[in-house]
Order: structure tokens, then C-alpha cells, then sequence
């Protein structure tokens, strides 16, 4: 049969099983949004306040549904202002489809009204970037796009639409959906398997690193198999952070520049440190020259790119986390592992991660909020965030006992990113609570799309760590900047409570964590959008720290430790 572009692209979101996308329409998108029009009944748009939101959104919905999210915006400036959400979305491996129009193909090149070269801007930032110029090759193009995205090691791409194609006319041919397969082990990572197997029973401290691979190829209780069959301590990556429950006597906390005591201290003193889908970014490694200097590193992992790209290993297995752990498990599990001094070491670490005493604020601190949102939350409440201190205070502060439940911005740090996020976390799984944690800086950047949550009443609760500071700039200014604040206080408007009201969504300033209760308890009970202004101090702090690029055992601010620690 024969079909427009626009058609085309709405059959193959179809086919893909695409039921909801994210945007904003321009000029150059008229044909599409026609026939989104036409196809509400089978595609629900979700209008967002800015191109930007949309991506975001996009990208929650993704990592939530563990679909493939879906974008749209006009040509020029639309495109343009997708760049950040598409970076935030390649540095985290998100499996997002987005969709851009461009001017008519005779006009590209001859500086057209908002045309813009979309395709070589987002060249180093997505998996794969396409322009359409013939129509015949839409469809193809779209499923490939669909298949790129979510295979292997999941990322964005993005499609450009020229708008005279989308006006066009050619057969379209219905084909069921391509699901990617998880590729088979091969002989190769077989024998390296076999080989780690023989390095793991030689070792007696064997560290387990769970970066986000992890949770992407869905190989949580593989881990945790692993873990308890070797008396092996797990720390994370913040990408990681959800892969291994955090209640467990294993776990020992987040790794690297805010690790803590006991997970830094674990590599330093490891014989083998396991990567599982980690790529040992500068803000898990510290110095690399130093990083587990002690120990054999092997790195597992599905992308050839990042094997020895940051830290040099001593071994290394490519394939799917999953797959790999389920191999090696199998190895393992027929001969009997002597535990007696793994269970040794694993002992210290725990006496030493039970060391650490509540904050020394311990009025209304972000510890204590986030406690209260612990105790007060369903267990599987999905904790998005934006970046900066309350990005680590979550992170470390709550704990995540299931996989998929803390969603942030990890290898870009998007300012901004949450609000989006957490709306397509919303929508994703609309049967589950879903909590933003901001920062006032942060949420000045994103407030916009409190019009966006209350117009598709999206039942997000916006936590506001409102200190009146860029907090995290701040803190570095205070240790390394000898207290020059420059330009990091944010001594003005507006009140977040109100402005919430002006949208229509209830709004509370809290200054006690009693208040904090009683509007948390609220919020939760409403099942409506809220917003929470927490007044916290400008002088509360992420401990512990190390400096960039030193050793992650060399802390410049600490725990509060007992005495005994």
C-alpha cells in the first residue's frame, strides 16, 4: 500500500511497538504531527514544555520500561536544543529513537530557516545519526534505527527527516517487529571464562565491581548469586547503583571520588577486582595509576571500545554481563570454593562500613529527609534525580534493595535532567510511586515542566533540596577555592512552593523534618503531582571525598566514624 512519509513513520512506531512519544512540533514536523493527530488512538504524544524536557523524558521513559524511548522535534533550534538530552543519553547507554524534520532537500546546505546540520552535530554523541533523503529508504532506515538502539550496548540514534519526504508518497510494507537477541557466548569468551574461573579460586579477596552494565543486561540476581557463593564484597558504580541490594551484608557502598571507607578500602586491599559492565570513569578511578594497585583487574564487559580505554587489565571477557556470570557461575558452583579467608576479609570490611555514625547534623539533614523517604515510600519506588549534592546524597543516603529503581544522570551530570526523567518514569510504570530529588540550582533549570506534569497529571513528587547554593560548586569552592564563593549563591527568587501553586500543583516549604513527614505523607497519599521545598543548610556537605585525581583511599573529607573504626 501506499503511504506518506509521516504515515510511514507512524506505522513503523507501530510495528516497534511504540505506544507513547515525547516532543514538540514545528514547521518542519507539520506532516508528522498530522498524523500523530490521526493516530492518537494508537500513539500517545506527550507535549512537553521544551525540546529539552522531551529528551529527558524520553530517556526515563526508556531506562524505566527498558523499552526504547521516543523523541520528536523540529528542524534548527527544535534539533538543536535535543543535544544535551541525546549526550545525556549516549554517556549512559539509553536506548533512544530520536526523530528530527529538516528543511526540504533542495534547501539543505543554503542556510534555509531553521535548518541545521542535526546529523553532523550529533555524530560523537549518538550510536548512529541518518538523514532520509529518499523515501524509499524511510522504513528501513526507522528499523534499523529501532535494532541499533536497543542492541548490544543500548545508545541513541537519530533519524532526520527531510519535510518533503514526509510529504512524499511510496509502498510501505508491514514487517513484524525485530527484537534484538542476546548474542550466544562465543568460544573465545568461553576460554577467557575459564580462564577467569581458574584466577578467581587462586584468590582469596576477590572485589566485585557493578557498574551499569549490570543493570542493563538485567543480571542483578546473577550478581548476587556471585557474591554469596564467594564471600565477595560488592561496591558500585553510581550507574550501578540498584544492581546489588544495599541492605545486603555484602554490599559495601559506592566506589571512587564519594565512595565510602569501606568500598575504596576494599579495592585497595583486593587480590582481584571484578568489573562488571564498567567502563572505570575518572570519578570511580581516581589516580589509575593507583586504583586497585594491588590487585589483578579484569574487566568485564559487551563493548570492545572500553576495554583498557581508562585502566589497564590484567583480563578481560567480552559479552553480555548476564550471560558471562551465568557461564562462569556454572564453573564455580561444581567445585567447592574454600571461603574460610574470604569470609575473614569480608568480616572486616563490615565491621568497617558498620563504623559510620549518622551525620553529625542530625537535625533537618539530607540524611534524615531521605530517611524519612525510606520509611515512608513503597519499596519500589523509583528515586529519579538531578545532579549535584542531592544527586550523592541519594545515592548514598537511601537504600535501593531492587534493581531499576534509581534513575540519574551519571556520565554527562545534566543539570536539569530529572524533571523530564522522572516524568518518563511516571508514565512508564504508572503503577509505581515515582520521587524527583532536586536541588534549587537544578530546579531552576527544569521548573518549566511543572506545566507538563500537571496538564497529563503525572504523579511525580518534586523533593527540592533547597539550600540557596550551587552546593556542589560550592563545596569544591570551600576546599580547594579557600572559601571564594563566586557566583555559587543563589540569594533570590522564587518561592518554589508558590510557583508550583501557579501551575496548579500543591506546594509546601518545610523546615523541620516533622513538617517534612506530615507533606511527604500527603503527597504519597494524593497520588497527584507535588513539590516539597526542603530548607536545608548551605554549608551540608557529600562525605566522604577524595580529590580529583588522587587515590580513592586518600580522603580530604570524611565519615564520622566510631572510635573502635
Amino acid at each position: 500500500m501506499k503511504l506518506t512519509g509521516a504515515q510511514i513513520l507512524m506505522e513503523c512506531l507501530v510495528e516497534q511497538g511504540v505506544d507513547t512519544v515525547f516532543g514538540y512540533p514545528g514547521g518542519a514536523v507539520l506532516n508528522i504531527y498530522d498524523e500523530l493527530y490521526q493516530n492518537s488512538d494508537r500513539i500517545r504524544h506527550v507535549l512537553t514544555s521544551h525540546e529539552q524536557g522531551a529528551a529527558h523524558a524520553a530517556d526515563g521513559y526508556a531506562r524505566a520500561s527498558g523499552k526504547v524511548g521516543v523523541c520528536i522535534a523540529t528542524s534548527g533550534p527544535g534539533a538543536t536544543n535535543l543535544v544535551t538530552g541525546i549526550a545525556t543519553a549516549y554517556l549512559d547507554s539509553v536506548p533512544v529513537v530520536f526523530i528530527t524534520g529538516n528543511v526540504n532537500v533542495n534547501l539543505i546546505g543554503k542556510d534555509s530557516f531553521q535548518e541545521a546540520d542535526i546529523t553532523g552535530i550529533t555524530t560523537p554523541i549518538t550510536k548512529h545519526n541518518y538523514i532520509v533523503k529518499d523515501i524509499g529508504e524511510l522504513a528501513g532506515i526507522l528499523r534499523e534505527a529501532f535494532q541499533i538502539a536497543q542492541s548490544g550496548r543500548p545508545g541513541p540514534v537519530l533519524v532526520d527527516i527531510p519535510k518533503n519526504v514526509t510529504a512524499e508518497t511510496a509502498e510501505y510494507e508491514p514487517m513484524p517487529q525485530a527484537r534484538p537477541q542476546r548474542p550466544a557466548l562465543h568460544e573465545e569468551a568461553k576460554r577467557a571464562i575459564d580462564e577467569l574461573a581458574g584466577m578467581i579460586r587462586s584468590s582469596q579477596r576477590v572485589f566485585l565491581l557493578a557498574g551499569g552494565g549490570v543493570l542493563k543486561s538485567g543480571a542483578s540476581p546473577e550478581l548476587l548469586r556471585f557474591s554469596e557463593l564467594l564471600k565477595a564484597p560488592v561496591g558500585t558504580t553510581l550507574m550501578g547503583v540498584g544492581a546489588f541490594p544495599s541492605t545486603h551484608a555484602n554490599f559495601v557502598g559506592l566506589v571512587g571520588m564519594h565512595g565510602t571507607r569501606a568500598a575504596n578500602t576494599a579495592i585497595s586491599q583486593s587480590e582481584l577486582i571484578l568489573a562488571l559492565g564498567s567502563r572505570f570513569n575518572d570519578r570511580v578511578t581516581g589516580d589509575t595509576q593507583k586504583f586497585g594497585k594491588n590487585a589483578k583487574i579484569v574487566q568485564i564487559d559487551i563493548d570492545p571500545a572500553e576495554i583498557n580505554k581508562n585502566v589497564r587489565t590484567a583480563h578481560h571477557v567480552l559479552g553480555d554481563v548476564k550471560q558471562i556470570l551465568l557461564y562462569l557461575l556454572a564453573q564455580l558452583e561444581a567445585q567447592q570454593i574454600d571461603t574460610q579467608e574470604r569470609e575473614r576479609w569480608l568480616g572486616s570490611l563490615q565491621a568497617l562500613k558498620l563504623s559510620v555514625r549518622a551525620a553529625r547534623n542530625e537535625g533537618f539533614s539530607p540524611k534524615a529527609v531521605l530517611g524519612e523517604v525510606y520509611a515512608q515510600a513503597p519499596k519500589d519506588t523509583i528515586i529519579v534525580t538531578d545532579v549535584g549534592q542531592h544527586q550523592l546524597w541519594a545515592a548514598r543516603y537511601y537504600d535501593y534493595d531492587l534493581p531499576g529503581t534509581f534513575i540519574s544522570s551519571g556520565g554527562f551530570g545534566t543539570m536539569g535532567y530529572g524533571m523530564g526523567a522522572a516524568m518518563g518514569a511516571a508514565l512508564a510504570k504508572p503503577d509505581r510511586t515515582v520521587i524527583l530529588i532536586s536541588g534549587d540550582g537544578s530546579f531552576r533549570m527544569n521548573c518549566n515542566e511543572l506545566a507538563t506534569m500537571e496538564h497529563y497529571a503525572i504523579p511525580v513528587i518534586v523533593l527540592v533540596m533547597n539550600n540557596g547554593v550551587l552546593g556542589m560548586v560550592r563545596q569544591w569552592q570551600t576546599v580547594f577555592y579557600q572559601k571564594r564563593y563566586s557566583q555559587t549563591n543563589l540569594d533570590r527568587g522564587p518561592d518554589f512552593a508558590k510557583l508550583a501553586e501557579a501551575y496548579g500543583i500543591h506546594g509546601s516549604n518545610v523546615c523541620t523534618i516533622d513538617q517534612f513527614g506530615m507533606a511527604l505523607s500527603a503527597a504519597l497519599a494524593s497520588r497527584k503531582p507535588a513539590v516539597i521545598d526542603c530548607r536545608i543548610g548551605c554549608d551540608e556537605t557529600v562525605t566522604p571525598m577524595v580529590a580529583p585525581g588522587k587515590p580513592i583511599t586518600e580522603f580530604i573529607l570524611h565519615e564520622h566514624h566510631d572510635t573502635q573504626g
